[in-house]
């Protein structure tokens, strides 16, 4: 399989670049960024071609495969230009600043019957799974995630500074980070939840997207809460997190980033390892996905699935925009 991938100066790159060139069977045949220094520098380093325009790259070298980075607000160009030639590909989370980016182009994956992977990659893991048989007790009552990422100057240093204006990334660590448990709030309530209520504030490093954000789902009593920042002292994939869900029978707690456990109702607890953080599934993703495009399988997440989210990210930012906590500059959902 010859693999291209475009946007490549996003600070994700390595997370699937690495994985897939431990893989047989592939070739990294170019990448495609709009900086020419990043082209220079990747293209010496990988020893691939490389252009500044993804779309000559892609009808030069007609790739099997296409991981599709880059900026949030040039993504849904990017899905169209790929649905159009008939190239799958896997599309970086959000997909688009908005809901009404992401539409359309799920709309004309789904028409085009096009491989639109989506990296939700919470759901290629075993903690994903186990939430799944929660619902087996009946309703969830309460969860909490608690996500905290390093400091937003981090972008910065990773010459990804278009991350830290609203125009062009949708937001900060809302849009950013609690994307994954927006779905997994989705998977555990069901298509009825609703965000009830969210708060963001710029407060730590005043730039002009949020590094603190709290919010609230609910649906029939039920809540979800989704706290992200980026305020954790800590090295890129190291975060202060926790996470704790009431169902029936069972409380379960995340301690850390390998353990999870389950108290019953009567007390008795059992603990079992468990990789809690995105990080280590990037490495399953890119198996997984390039194994689904090879037996004509769809994607464990496409488009479609991103729909729903970005609608729930839409009402989390005008919720946060009704009451303002972020006096530099009021964060911007463009379409």
């Amino acid at each position: 399989m010859k693999i291209v991938f475009i946007g490549a100066s996003h600070w994700h790159l390595d997370l699937y670049l690495l994985p897939l060139l431990d893989l047989s069977g592939v070739e990294l045949a170019g990448i495609a960024d709009p900086d020419e220094g990043a082209v220079a520098r990747l293209t010496q380093r990988l020893g691939c071609p490389g252009d500044t325009d993804y779309r000559a790259l892609c009808r030069r070298l007609r790739p099997d495969f296409v991981f599709a980075l880059g900026r949030h607000a040039d993504m849904p160009e990017q899905a169209r230009f790929l649905i159009e030639e008939g190239i799958p590909f896997a599309l970086e989370k959000p997909c688009g600043l908005s809901a009404a980016d992401v539409e359309p182009i799920a709309g004309l994956a789904a028409r085009a019957g096009a491989f639109a992977a989506v990296p939700l990659v919470f759901r290629n893991g075993d903690f994903a799974r186990y939430l799944e048989t929660l619902k087996e007790e009946g309703d969830l009552s309460y969860a909490s995630f608690r996500f905290i990422a390093g400091f937003p100057a981090r972008y910065r240093q990773a010459g990804c500074d278009w991350m830290l204006d609203p125009s062009l990334s949708g937001g900060g660590c809302t849009i950013n980070l609690a994307v994954h448990f927006f779905d997994l709030a989705l998977s555990l309530l069901g298509p009825d939840v609703r965000v009830l209520n969210a708060t963001m504030a710029n407060h730590a490093w005043r730039e002009r997207v949020e590094d603190y954000s709290v919010v609230t789902f609910e649906r029939a009593g039920a809540l979800c809460v989704v706290e992200t920042g980026y305020l954790y002292p800590a090295p890129t994939s190291n975060f202060d997190m926790h996470y704790a869900l009431r169902s029936p029978r069972t409380y379960t707690i995340a301690h850390d980033t390998q353990t999870v456990e389950s108290l019953a109702n009567d007390g008795t607890s059992r603990q079992w390892p468990s990789l809690t953080t995105n990080v280590p599934h990037y490495r399953t993703f890119v198996g997984d996905v390039l194994r689904r495009v090879r037996e004509g399988q769809p994607p464990l997440a496409s488009l479609s699935d991103m729909v729903p989210i970005m609608r729930l990210m839409d009402e989390a930012y005008a919720r946060a925009s009704a009451h303002p906590l972020l006096p530099a500059s009021p964060v911007l959902v463009a379409s």
